[in-house]
């Protein structure tokens, strides 16, 4: 049925307005109907599920490990966040122990994915609002990161690496040399975002004071990520539910109290920084040893046992052709994804594939928001509501 606005009996001056689906600020297609009074929003109405993904079903005809690379698609500028929670909900329902330096690398590759999202969001939020040279810059770290994923995984965009039970494979000899290269040089291209934008007084204009949200109704809406930081609370899933060893690193969350558009900026931009550090981290301090778990009824056998070992030749035809059964129950793990708390909620029926998988997206609980941003508003200021919560269709369509 069509989401339509009708108009109210003595207001017919006011105009109804389609915003999208297709449009290039709506970043993927998003249809929002707004009643307009002058170049002012009243009224607004979004519309989804024009991408038709079907994701959630797709991983019912599944075997675990084929729905990995389902969760790359998802959200395609954090492909490695989205395995990482996928995997992890697989593996506290198998109850499997996944060793240091799998659970150190991931943390590592997920902190340069979340810097890539960001990354992105910047580029395109600025170019949205006029900023052309910061989409530029930031595409041209960017493309430095998507370098390093596909040195390690063999792909870029939609990088998928981690598997139940740890890695896809080892890492190649001199991953590291320029991860931390870029860990040396990115501090001065944040400077440089920074000088662009931060005190430039067009961006103050569009920013400042637009598209603002208390506390309690970021809490109240379902708000997470630098949205909900944005409005001033300090909730950080890596912080207050730590997994994947995350305890054992040493960061802040930052946080705003104003709640608005430029709120949301600098959260971001400091959130690049502390992902940095938490890189740092994991370079200086990662320990030696398996990348996948010691379980070869669950994980692959390495290609070399595989060609010696009749062992391993049979696990690896039965998980290929096969895949594994975990134990009959449900669970639900969380990760801080570069948008905010993305959630699996996995229901296993003992056989190979899900019974039942569902995505706490954080895309789709964050567009709540934006009624309650733009409503009051200009038009204009709609483009820079949008760009701020950092959406993905793919994610929200899912």
């Amino acid at each position: 049925m069509p989401v339509t606005l009708e108009k109210i009996p003595g207001q017919e001056e006011r105009v109804i307005l389609n915003m999208g689906p297709q449009h290039p600020s709506t970043h993927g297609v998003l249809r929002l109907v707004l009643e307009l009074e002058g170049e002012t929003v009243v009224r607004s109405l979004y519309d989804i599920g024009y991408l038709h993904t079907g994701f959630e079903k797709s991983f019912e005809a599944k075997t675990y490990t084929q729905c990995i690379t389902l969760t790359d698609r998802m959200d395609y500028l954090a492909p490695l966040s989205n395995n990482l929670g996928f995997c992890l909900a697989t593996e506290k329902l198998l109850e499997l122990e996944i060793p240091p330096t799998a659970q150190w690398i991931r943390v590592l590759l997920t902190e340069l994915t979340r810097i890539q999202s960001h990354l992105v969001w910047l580029g395109s939020h600025a170019i949205d609002l006029g900023a052309m040279s910061v989409f530029l810059y930031c595409f041209r770290e960017r493309e430095i990161l998507e370098t390093i994923f596909e040195n390690v995984a063999g792909q870029r965009m939609m990088t998928s690496y981690f598997r139940v039970g740890g890695l896809a494979v080892e890492p190649p000899l001199g991953w590291l040399k320029p991860v931390e290269k870029f860990v040396r040089e990115f501090p001065d291209h944040l400077r440089e975002y920074e000088d662009l934008l931060t005190k430039n007084p067009i961006w103050l204009e569009r920013t400042v004071g637009v598209g603002k949200v208390s506390a309690e109704d970021a809490v109240a809406i379902g708000l997470s990520g630098p949205s909900l930081r944005g409005s001033g609370v300090k909730w950080d899933i890596r912080k207050n539910q730590p997994y994947s060893s995350y305890e054992k690193f040493e960061f802040d969350v930052p946080t705003r109290s104003e709640g608005d558009v430029y709120a949301r900026y600098l959260v971001r931009l400091e959130e690049m920084r502390q992902s940095l550090r938490i890189v740092r981290q994991a370079i200086d301090g990662m320990p030696e040893g398996r990348v996948r778990a010691n379980a070869p009824h669950i994980v692959m056998p390495d290609r070399e046992e595989m060609k010696t070992s009749i062992e391993g030749l049979i696990y690896h035809f039965k998980l290929v052709t096969e895949g594994f059964h975990p134990p009959i129950g449900e669970v639900y793990q969380a990760i801080e994804s570069p948008r905010g708390e993305l959630g699996f909620y996995m229901v296993s029926d003992g056989s190979p594939k899900p019974f039942r998988c569902h995505v706490r997206a954080p895309s789709f609980a964050n567009l709540q928001s934006l009624g309650k941003m733009i409503e009051g508003r200009l038009i204009a200021d709609v483009v820079a509501c949008i760009g701020s919560i950092d959406i993905i269709l793919g994610e929200v369509d899912r």
